[in-house]
């Protein structure tokens, strides 16, 4: 394979639910172009030129948040945080649809979209160009044949490393025990250290936390949620 061919990726997740509503629909055609860096896409950019970032966020610090669900902690932080540009990927194409919704009545103006899969977004982002990293209730795939498909796999955590700064953030919230251990293992293997002195530093929420829908869910079903936050070397 060439260096600019597309590689060959499994993808495993949802891409799409119910059907979009009209006012959903109306979202993704007027707004989703202008907020998504063009560099992601394969057919405009075979080459996979980098993104230039100063460009795209007038020269703001970076955050990447991977697998922004229905998008409310990504505008959270986007309007708690103005002076930071944050690029959200998510493949499912409903979950954006809320988000460009919640954009609107924000109106925030410091987010990118990539509507597809973080990888091809790892492939365009410069080295050490990111300066938090979130990884909120991923997909927990809780049978152990599919532990292969969670994120916190060499697959998905060597780029990851990959493009975070030296000192860089990088939080994972989820509520399943058996994600924590599998992180734990292997996100320190990757150039992390887990910054936790005590129980707290993984029970209680991070000071600018908002919870999501798929939190609620998890304490209204009784699982506790663990809040794990890492620094690279």
């Amino acid at each position: 394979m060439s260096d600019t061919e597309r590689p060959r990726r499994n993808f495993y997740g949802r891409l799409k639910g119910k059907s979009l509503k009209k006012s959903q629909k109306t979202y993704i055609d007027e707004d989703l172009d202008a907020l998504s860096p063009g560099a992601v896409d394969w057919d405009a950019n075979p080459d996979r030129t980098p993104l230039e970032l100063d460009t795209l966020f007038d020269g703001r610090k970076v955050w990447l948040e991977i697998g922004f669900g229905g998008g409310e902690h990504l505008v959270h932080q986007a309007g708690q945080n103005p002076d930071v540009g944050i690029i959200g990927c998510e493949p499912y194409i409903n979950g954006v649809a809320m988000l460009l919704g919640k954009i609107r009545r924000a109106g925030v103006d410091n987010l990118a979209i990539h509507p597809g899969d973080v990888r091809d977004m790892f492939d365009v982002l410069p080295e050490a160009s990111i300066d938090r990293a979130f990884l909120l209730y991923p997909d927990p795939w809780p049978k152990t044949r599919h532990h292969r498909r969670r994120f916190v796999t060499p697959e998905h955590l060597e780029p990851l490393a990959r493009v975070l700064k030296p000192g860089a953030i990088f939080r994972v919230a989820t509520d399943i025990e058996d994600y924590v251990r599998q992180t734990l293992e292997q996100v320190p293997q990757h150039g992390f250290d887990w910054l936790a002195e005590g129980p707290e530093d993984w029970r209680a929420p991070w000071d600018d936390w908002l919870s999501t829908r798929y939190e609620q869910k998890a304490l209204r079903e009784g699982r506790t949620p663990h809040y794990l936050t890492f620094r690279k070397r």
